[in-house]
């Protein structure tokens, strides 16, 4: 049963496979169920920024439709990482990861987490952003955070609450939980927002 009164009613799933995201919406107090699907991360190629990490989420919201319950409601989520008008997902190997680095080193991104909320009823969908400053990193400070860290689960090929962040981050304006994976302010009215809905 959830802790908060305004979702007692409401079975909670959450559509994602990393850590981070779980121990968040835990940190609401929400007991929620794991449920994954392999969704292709593709997207039309003229959109940009916010549309893409928008378009993702939604995509992904999609593919549970058919699957959800008359009382359950899912979290779908996606983040990448917009710098210099490109964006940057999930670095499939050390080039990739050294490459993406590089580019955010002595710069300041974008983070951006695209959310769909979904029942049978209704959906809401939501982006949030975050200004994230880095330090001139060396390929000293990159290669030792790769080879320790192995960031190959992360959007822009860093996590901010590894080393990476603790020696780079030098200014941040928005949400810090945002760039961990989850704008969780946002996620929790977003759920008070939905179950008004219902």
């Amino acid at each position: 049963m959830n802790k908060l009164p305004f979702l007692s009613e409401k079975k909670i799933v959450l559509a994602s496979k990393s850590p981070r995201r779980q121990e968040l919406l835990r940190g609401l107090g929400i007991n929620f169920e794991l449920r994954t699907k392999e969704v292709e991360e593709d997207f039309p190629t003229h959109l940009k920024g916010a549309e893409i990490a928008l378009y993702l989420a939604n995509k992904k919201g999609d593919a549970f439709l058919a699957d959800l319950g008359p009382h359950e409601l899912v979290i779908t989520a996606d983040t990448i990482v917009w710098v210099e008008d490109r964006v940057l997902n999930k670095a499939s190997n050390k080039a990739e990861a050294q490459a993406m680095l590089r580019m955010l080193s002595g710069k300041t991104h974008e983070v951006i987490t695209g959310v769909c909320l979904s029942t049978t009823k209704h959906r809401l969908a939501f982006t949030d952003t975050t200004e994230v400053t880095f330090a001139t990193l060396s390929d000293e400070e990159i290669d030792f955070y790769i080879d320790h860290y192995q960031p190959f689960d992360k959007a822009g090929a860093y996590g901010i609450q590894e080393f990476i962040g603790y020696i780079g981050v030098t200014q941040l304006k928005g949400s810090y939980f945002n760039v961990v994976g989850l704008p969780i302010q946002r996620v929790y009215e977003g759920l008070k927002e939905m179950s008004r809905a219902e």
